[in-house]
């Protein structure tokens, strides 16, 4: 069966190690499309640390990109939202009061349009992350966030990987309950709603499309893209993945650093 959509995460994947865009993956991408293989963007990144690198890729036909993790999904040709997940303020409420104990970690948000900080002011390490999306975070109290009313659709704990250890290993065996949850990088422990991953809006879309999971390829590196490498019928793992997700996946192509995206195309798509 053939391939009709490709999956691909960005950071540690379509980016190098410098967050740029090989010209290789950008020619063999643009292979993909005019083959008439759907692109589709897969990222924890929200929309402004995706739409720059997207124009990078030069593509005409309508695409589609899943931001957020999994919690929203986007066309590319007028960037209306298709699908969203998204947290409730009493679940929001919930959180905050979850890490109030732990002053070394700070709770943000990612809306649609904004990038929050629940706490009296910015520290510099979420002003760090939020300069990566080529965003600015602002801090917000709870009154602040509901007279905004955007919709938010993940949370993330955010604080050095030494403080982070001690307090997900308190938290993720409640929080995990009712939430998905996720180490997506060592100073970031990811809360979603519940269900939502990367394979859902995957799965989501795929069904808009009327592709199979057969028909897909997905390529990833890291935790928060184990459940899109399962869901994908031609999974691939990135040279510079760990050790857990190469043995889930069916190939493993060079690493970002080697243009794996390009070769994984030309290997199994084209």
């Amino acid at each position: 069966m053939s391939v009709k959509l490709i999956a691909i995460d960005m950071d540690g994947t379509l980016l190098n190690s410098q967050k740029k865009i090989s010209a290789e993956n950008i020619v063999a991408i643009q292979k993909a499309s005019q083959a008439g293989i759907k692109i589709v963007l897969c990222t924890g990144r929200p929309k402004s640390g995706i739409v720059p690198y997207f124009e990078q890729l030069g593509l005409t036909d309508e695409e589609y990109i899943i931001m957020n993790n999994g919690c929203s999904v986007y066309n590319t040709k007028n960037w209306d939202l298709m699908v969203a997940e998204e947290l409730t303020y009493d679940e929001i409420e919930r959180l905050a009061q979850v890490c109030a104990s732990y002053p070394e970690v700070c709770l943000t948000l990612t809306g649609d349009k904004s990038y929050y900080a629940l706490a009296d002011e910015v520290p510099d390490l979420v002003q760090y992350d939020a300069g990566l999306v080529f965003d600015t975070a602002r801090a917000v109290d709870m009154a602040d966030l509901k007279a905004e009313g955007e919709l938010i659709f993940q949370a993330m704990y955010m604080a050095k990987k030494e403080y982070l250890d001690v307090f997900q290993a308190a938290v993720d065996g409640d929080l995990s309950q009712d939430f998905s949850t996720v180490r997506s990088q060592e100073y970031i422990y990811e809360v979603l709603p519940q269900g939502a991953t990367k394979a859902s809006g995957l799965r989501q879309l795929a069904e808009k499309l009327d592709i199979e999971p057969a028909e897909i390829m997905a390529l990833g590196d890291a935790a928060n893209d184990i459940e899109m490498l399962d869901f994908a019928g031609v999974s691939v793992a990135m040279g510079n993945a760990t050790d857990d997700i190469k043995k889930r996946c069916r190939y493993t192509t060079s690493s970002n650093d080697d243009y794996g995206v390009a070769k994984a195309i030309y290997d199994y798509a084209l």
